[in-house]
């Protein structure tokens, strides 16, 4: 049985036939002058929701870079700032040598002092330095806080923290861009690092004895020994031509010879000085006693040291370089005006210029971190614009069209168009009313 197809049957299919071509063919225009496959979710909506997780990871990834460089601008600011520091130490350190000149007069030393105090001002700026932002370089997590004050003349207090504060570079690093005051500027170790050896102070020697540094010679030993704060005693025997001077060490809590366990015996000190010449921490063949004993350390003094001298000998401590800076200020408004306390004078000098170069060595660790940041950034960065490109390339794969195939369809669909717009045409012709 045919089936009864109505004249608005007819010219409903026609005028929906050109609709659709029209809406195949607007869309296809839109896809070649955008050159995107996927406009709409209902395009293909399985690859609209991959390139959305693309863009997403993307643009994630393009904050990781744009972290990476505030990371990168603010350690090169750092280590900037750390580089004044260093050359201002530099430049204290070589003030330290020309002052210990003999030849200096009190009105060179005051000129010295003078300069000294433009040094420490300028060194409590660079360590209260702010970046861009206001936020302190070397306080730690505390980025408001100032870090150093300085609540005395010459006495100067950490308000920081022991943190560092961090960018997130990656997904999975997240990249120090600040410095603990503390590491920086106060945890500088005295002496050689290991140990100290200091001169009375105030000053009670009566000879010119100056200490040397020292050197470790087996470290293991030190760190083991279960006693590390010792005292070097003096006496001169002047009932002898030339006179004879000899030396005890001691533990400085007791008093007691190392060698003996005992106190010293006055007349019979353990061995002979002689100047320069190599003072060992360990039991030495003619010592007297029994008593086992090797720290692993050795030390000399130059000059002539007096009966009841004494210098100690003790584990470095932590000394911030302002405390060394104030040492060095105090030690330059000192008279010389006796052997004595020349040599003082001398000993004292002589731990500022160890503390001073402590101080550029800690430093200049600091910043070959930051260096390794830095590289660790541009590795970070290289490795977010490959990433990048891949999700370019990914985004492409998905979404892109293929000009070829579109311009084909574009052709298809037009010729489809116009045989539909001629077939409704034709169609209105169709009417009986045409055959009245």
């Amino acid at each position: 049985m045919a089936m009864r197809v109505s004249t608005l049957n007819i010219y409903n299919l026609g005028i929906n036939s050109v609709r659709q071509n029209q809406a195949d063919l607007v869309k296809l225009q839109q896809q070649i002058s955008s050159g995107r496959r996927v406009l709409t979710p209902a395009d293909d909506p399985v690859a609209s929701a991959q390139i959305l997780q693309v863009d997403q990871a993307s643009a994630l990834n393009e904050q990781f870079k744009i972290n990476g460089q505030n990371a990168r601008s603010a350690v090169s600011l750092s280590e900037g700032y750390l580089q004044s520091v260093v050359t201002l130490l530099q430049n204290v350190k070589t003030q330290a040598v020309y002052a210990g000149n003999p030849t200096l007069t009190q009105s060179d030393r005051a000129a010295l002092l003078s300069e000294l105090d433009e040094r420490y001002k300028e060194l409590l700026g660079l360590a209260n330095a702010q970046d861009g932002n206001g936020q302190y370089l070397y306080s730690g997590y505390q980025g408001n806080t100032k870090p150093f004050d300085e609540v005395a003349p010459g006495q100067v207090v950490y308000l920081g923290d022991q943190g560092q504060r961090q960018i997130q570079i990656s997904p999975s690093r997240a990249l120090p861009v600040s410095e603990s005051g503390r590491d920086v500027y106060q945890r500088i170790k005295e002496g050689n690092g290991t140990f100290v050896g200091k001169a009375p102070s105030p000053n009670t020697n009566t000879g010119n004895g100056i200490i040397a540094p020292g050197t470790v010679k087996d470290l293991a030993k030190w760190q083991a020994a279960a006693v590390k704060d010792y005292t070097i005693v003096f006496e001169v025997n002047t009932a002898v031509t030339p006179n004879v001077t000899r030396y005890d060490i001691t533990e400085t809590a007791t008093g007691n010879s190392v060698f003996t366990g005992a106190p010293p015996v006055a007349g019979a000190f353990a061995r002979v000085f002689q100047p320069n010449a190599a003072i060992d921490f360990k039991r030495l063949p003619g010592d007297p006693g029994a008593v086992a004993f090797d720290v692993g350390i050795q030390t000399s003094i130059d000059g002539a040291p007096a009966t009841g001298d004494k210098f100690t000998i003790k584990a470095s401590q932590d000394k911030q370089i302002f405390d060394t800076m104030t040492q060095f200020a105090n030690l330059l408004k000192l008279q010389k005006d006796t052997p004595a306390n020349a040599a003082f004078y001398q000993n004292e000098l002589g731990q500022v210029m160890q503390s001073v170069e402590n101080a550029i060595t800690n430093i200049t660790s600091v910043q070959a971190d930051i260096g390794t940041r830095q590289k660790e950034v541009e590795s970070v960065r290289d490795t977010l614009d490959d990433l990048q490109l891949q999700y370019a390339t990914q985004k492409r794969d998905l979404g892109d069209l293929d000009y070829a195939q579109a311009i084909s369809d574009f052709a298809l669909t037009q010729t489809f168009l116009e045989a539909a717009q001629k077939t409704f045409l034709q169609t209105q012709k169709l009417s009986l009313f045409e055959q009245i």
